[in-house]
């Protein structure tokens, strides 16, 4: 076979399938023509690193909840960081109590992605006993419909979802 026969080629089912491409006549007219606007189904690999935070991930996974705590000043972070917001001295990992209390809520009548299968929802920041921060997370079994100031205060303990899929929705909290 010499390099100038012609090799059929398959037609696949891969691609956009396209009929009637207008094309002028008169090659001047190219510069007017319509743009082609085609719809293509894109996929893409997208790797995130957890960086810092891994150990809170890791925590999720296997059912613990972690914050840090300053090295120097002792203050308490319920949502953890790698340096103090008060001294600014390094930070080291400390596992939080699995029980809360509600400082404050607001029910979600829309949300992201994530959580618009769940609207409405409960979403709360809750207090640990000994820790200076608060810790945002959803509050489930209660009714999103009835909201009720008694709220406030309420104790609440951390659940888990049985399969980890390393995210912030791995755990949420329900009344005690």
């Amino acid at each position: 076979m010499s390099g100038h026969d012609k090799v059929p080629v398959d037609e696949t089912l891969e691609g956009a399938v396209v009929f009637n491409v207008p094309f002028p006549s008169d090659l001047k007219g190219l510069d007017q023509m319509a743009p082609i606007i085609i719809k293509h189904p894109y996929y893409v690999d997208y790797i995130h690193s957890y960086g810092q935070d891994s150990p809170f991930f890791a925590g999720l996974a296997n059912k613990r909840l972690m914050g840090t705590k300053c090295t120097a000043c002792g203050h308490a972070f319920a949502t953890p960081r790698k340096a103090c917001m008060e001294c600014g001295a390094e930070c080291a990992w400390v596992e939080l109590p699995q029980q809360a209390r509600v400082h404050a809520f607001t029910v979600c009548h829309f949300g992201s992605e994530e959580f618009l299968p769940d609207c409405p929802f409960v979403l709360a920041q809750v207090e640990f006993e000994g820790f200076d921060t608060l810790f945002l997370t959803r509050i489930q079994g209660l009714d999103p419909t009835a909201p009720s100031l008694d709220w406030i205060g309420m104790k609440v303990g951390a659940r888990f979802r049985r399969l980890s899929r390393l995210k912030p929705t791995d755990v949420w909290f329900e009344p005690l």
